[in-house]
C-alpha cells in the first residue's frame, strides 16, 4: 500500500504521456485522476496507521551505492511527519487534477498537461517520502524540472517561456548551495540516511554545522521563495492557474519547509541557523505582504500571499515551533488551493482575464465563486474560527512568546504583515466582485460559474478551509498531542505560553488588525475614493507605489546585476578568447611562422649579388658572435629573434 501511494501518480504520467494518443483525452482524464484519488484515500489510511495508531514503516527497495563509507538504498520513511505532508499533496493534487477537466477543456494537448501534473506530484512525493537526502535530491531536482514544463506548458507564449526559465535558474542558485550542503554532511556525518544522522548529532562541531545549515538554507530560500531569492514566484503565474494552484498550495515551494522540518533534530544545534530563519521569515512576510496590496494581477496578488504565508513558516521554524509550522503548512495548502482555483474559475468566466481594474459588480454574476473565494480570503486573513486562523495565531503568539529581542521583533512584523494581508485580500475582493463593472461588455455578456467538474473540488477545498483547522489543532499544536513522536523536535514551551500567559492587548492585535483595517479599506474605497487617488497623485505617493508595486525593485536590480555580468563575459571572450589566446595560441602561431615564411621568401630575389652579400653579413656576424661575444649562447638566441623578426 505505501508503494502505491509513489508509484501511483508515476505509473499515470508515464502511460499519458506515452500512450495518450491510444487512451484518447477521455482515457488520459479517467486515468491521471483515478490514479491520484486512489493515491489521496490510501494516504489518508496511511495516516491512520503510522500518525494515529503510531506505527511508523520503512519501505527499502534496492542498494542504489554501496562504496566504502557510503551506503545509500532506494527506501522510503512513512513517519508522521510523511504522512501529514501526503494529506496536502495528495488531496490537493487529486482536486487539481479532477478541476483541470474542466478548466483546460479548450487546450487540445490534454495529455502531455496530465503528464506533466502527475509528474509533479510523483516527484513531491519522491522528495516527502526518501529516507535519505540522496532520495530527497532528486525529489528536489525532480520538482524543479516539472515546473519549469508546466509554467512553460503554453511555451508560444514568450513570457511563460521566460518565467520557466526564471523560475529553473533562481532556483539553480538554490540547489547548487543544497548540493554543497549535502557533501559537508556527509563530509561531517560520513552517511546521508536520516536516522544516522539524528542519532550522532549531539557530537558534531556545531560550527562546521552552522557553515553546512547556511548551504541548507540558500537552498530553501530559493525554493520556498525567501526574501532575494523569491523574483521567480509571481513570474511563474504565466502557467494555466492549475499549475499555480498545485505549485503554490502543496508541492515546490513547500519543499523548502520540508527540508527543515525534516531535519529538526539537527538545525537545534544551530542557534545561528535557527536566527537566520526566524528574521529571513520575517522580512519575507513584510515584503511579499506590503507588495501584494499594490498588484493589480489577480493571480499575482495571491502569489505574493504565498510568499508572505512561506515568511511565517519560517518564523515558526526558527522560533523551533516545527508541530506549528507543519500544522500551518497543511492549512494553508487547502485555503491557497481554493483561492487560485476559485481565482481561475473568475478568470475562465471572463474570458481570461486577469487585471483587477477591469472586474467589478461580478458578485450577481458569479456568487457560487464570491462564496469561495470569501471563504479562501477569509481563512487567509486568519479570521477566529475557520482553518487558517488555528494555525497563523499559533505561530505569531509563539513568537511573543519566545520572550526574546528577535522574538518581540517577529511578533510585531508578523503582526503587520498579517494586517497587510487583511487589506490586500479585502482589496481583490471588492475590486473584483464588489465594485462597479469596469470590464468589456463582452466579458459580462459571457461570463458564467464553473462547471460541475470545476465546482466540486471548489466545494470539497470551501469545507477543508472552513472545519479542517478546527478539527485537528489538537492533534496538530495540541498540549498534550504526541502523535509526531521522534519525526520532529517539538519544543512546546512557547505555544504553551503562548496560549495562557501573554497580555490580552497582544493577543487580540492580529485578529483586530485583520478585522477592523479591512473595513476602513473599503470605507475609503466607498465613500473616499478620491482621497486614495490624491493620495496616490502626489509625489510622494507615485514614489511609493511604483517602488511596491514593482516589488522593492528586485527585478531590475537582478536585470542591471545580469546585465554587468553578461557585459563582463562579452569584454573577458573578446579580449582573452578572442585576443591573447588567439595571438598566443594554435592559431597565433601558425600566423607568425607564416608570416616568418613570407618574409624570408623576399630575400630569394634572383641575383647573385643580392646572395653574395647575404652570405659576407652571416659570416662577419658568425665571427663576432663566436670570437667576440663571452656566451656562444647568446648567438643562437639572436639568430632565433632574427629569424622570426624577420
Amino acid at each position: 500500500m505505501y508503494l502505491a501511494i509513489i508509484v501511483l501518480p508515476l505509473l499515470a504520467s508515464m502511460a499519458s504521456g506515452l500512450l495518450g494518443r491510444k487512451l484518447g483525452t477521455t482515457g488520459v482524464h479517467i486515468l491521471a485522476c483515478l490514479a491520484v484519488v486512489l493515491a489521496s484515500l490510501l494516504s489518508c489510511v496511511a495516516f491512520f496507521e503510522v500518525a494515529l495508531a503510531g506505527s511508523s514503516v520503512t519501505v527499502s527497495l534496492a542498494t542504489w551505492l554501496d562504496s566504502e563509507l557510503l551506503d545509500l538504498s532506494w527506501s522510503f520513511l512513512f513517519d508522521s511527519l510523511t504522512v501529514s505532508m501526503l494529506l496536502p499533496v495528495l488531496i490537493v493534487s487529486a482536486l487539481v487534477h479532477i478541476y483541470s477537466i474542466g478548466y483546460m477543456a479548450p487546450d487540445p494537448h490534454h495529455q502531455r498537461f496530465f503528464a506533466y501534473l502527475s509528474m509533479f506530484t510523483f516527484f513531491m512525493l519522491l522528495l516527502v517520502c526518501g529516507d535519505n537526502f540522496l532520495v530527497m535530491f532528486i525529489g528536489w531536482e525532480g520538482v524543479g524540472i516539472s515546473s519549469y514544463l508546466l509554467i512553460s506548458f503554453w511555451f508560444t507564449r514568450v513570457q511563460a517561456t521566460k518565467s520557466a526559465l526564471q523560475a529553473i535558474l533562481v532556483n539553480r542558485v538554490g540547489d547548487w548551495a543544497f548540493l554543497i550542503g549535502l557533501f559537508g554532511l556527509f563530509w561531517l556525518f560520513g552517511t546521508l540516511e536520516y536516522s544516522t544522522l539524528f542519532s550522532i548529532a549531539p557530537m558534531i562541531n556545531e560550527a562546521l554545522f552552522t557553515l553546512i545549515a547556511l548551504g541548507l538554507l540558500i537552498g530553501a530560500m530559493a525554493k520556498s521563495a525567501q526574501i532575494g531569492l523569491h523574483t521567480w514566484l509571481p513570474n511563474a503565474m504565466e502557467g494555466p492557474t492549475p499549475v499555480s494552484a498545485l505549485l503554490h498550495a502543496a508541492t515546490m515551494v513547500v519543499a523548502g519547509v520540508f527540508l527543515f522540518l525534516r531535519i529538526s533534530p539537527l538545525l537545534e544545534y544551530s542557534e545561528t541557523a535557527l536566527l537566520l530563519l526566524l528574521w529571513i521569515g520575517s522580512l519575507t512576510a513584510f515584503m511579499a505582504a506590503t507588495t501584494g496590496l499594490f498588484q493589480n494581477d489577480l493571480k499575482r496578488v495571491i502569489a505574493y500571499s504565498t510568499c508572505s504565508q512561506l515568511g511565517m513558516l519560517m518564523v515558526a521554524c526558527g522560533l523551533s515551533q516545527y508541530n506549528a509550522a507543519l500544522f500551518h503548512l497543511v492549512n494553508h495548502a487547502f485555503f491557497k488551493a481554493l483561492l487560485f482555483l476559485s481565482a481561475g474559475a473568475v478568470i475562465h468566466a471572463l474570458n481570461d482575464e486577469q487585471d483587477l481594474r477591469k472586474y467589478g459588480g461580478l458578485v450577481t454574476l458569479l456568487p457560487f465563486c464570491y462564496v469561495l473565494m470569501l471563504i479562501g480570503s477569509f481563512s487567509l486573513m486568519a479570521l477566529p474560527f475557520l482553518t487558517g486562523y488555528y494555525s497563523k495565531e499559533v505561530i505569531i503568539l509563539s513568537s511573543y512568546a519566545a520572550y526574546s529581542i528577535s522574538g518581540h521583533l517577529a511578533y510585531w512584523i508578523s503582526t503587520v504583515a498579517a494586517t497587510f494581508t487583511a487589506l490586500y485580500s479585502v482589496r481583490s475582493l471588492y475590486l473584483t466582485f464588489l465594485g462597479r463593472p469596469n470590464g468589456p461588455k463582452a466579458n459580462y455578456l459571457s461570463v458564467h460559474e464553473p462547471p460541475l467538474v470545476m465546482a466540486l473540488p471548489l466545494a470539497i477545498l470551501a469545507l477543508f478551509s472552513l472545519f479542517f483547522g478546527y478539527v485537528t489543532q489538537q492533534l496538530f499544536v495540541g498540549p498534550g498531542s504526541a502523535i509526531f513522536g521522534n519525526a520532529l523536535f517539538q519544543h512546546p514551551n512557547h505555544i504553551i505560553e503562548g496560549e495562557w500567559s501573554i497580555p490580552l492587548l497582544n493577543r487580540i492585535l492580529p485578529v483586530a488588525g485583520a478585522l477592523f483595517t479591512p473595513l476602513l479599506l473599503i470605507v475609503l474605497y466607498s465613500y473616499f475614493p478620491g482621497f486614495l487617488i490624491g493620495l496616490l497623485s502626489t509625489k510622494v505617493g507615485k514614489g511609493f507605489y511604483r517602488f511596491f508595486n514593482r516589488a522593492y525593485l528586485f527585478d531590475g536590480l537582478y536585470a542591471r546585476l545580469a546585465a554587468l555580468f553578461l557585459e563582463f563575459g562579452y569584454t573577458t571572450a573578446k579580449t582573452v578568447d578572442k585576443g591573447v589566446l588567439e595571438l598566443l595560441g594554435p592559431y597565433g602561431l601558425t600566423n607568425l611562422l607564416s608570416q616568418t615564411a613570407r618574409n624570408w621568401a623576399k630575400l630569394d630575389t634572383g641575383f647573385i649579388p643580392h646572395y653574395t652579400l647575404l652570405m659576407l653579413i652571416g659570416l662577419l656576424a658568425f665571427i663576432i658572435f663566436v670570437f667576440y661575444l663571452p656566451d656562444p649562447r647568446l648567438f643562437l638566441l639572436c639568430l632565433i629573434l632574427v629569424i622570426l623578426l624577420t
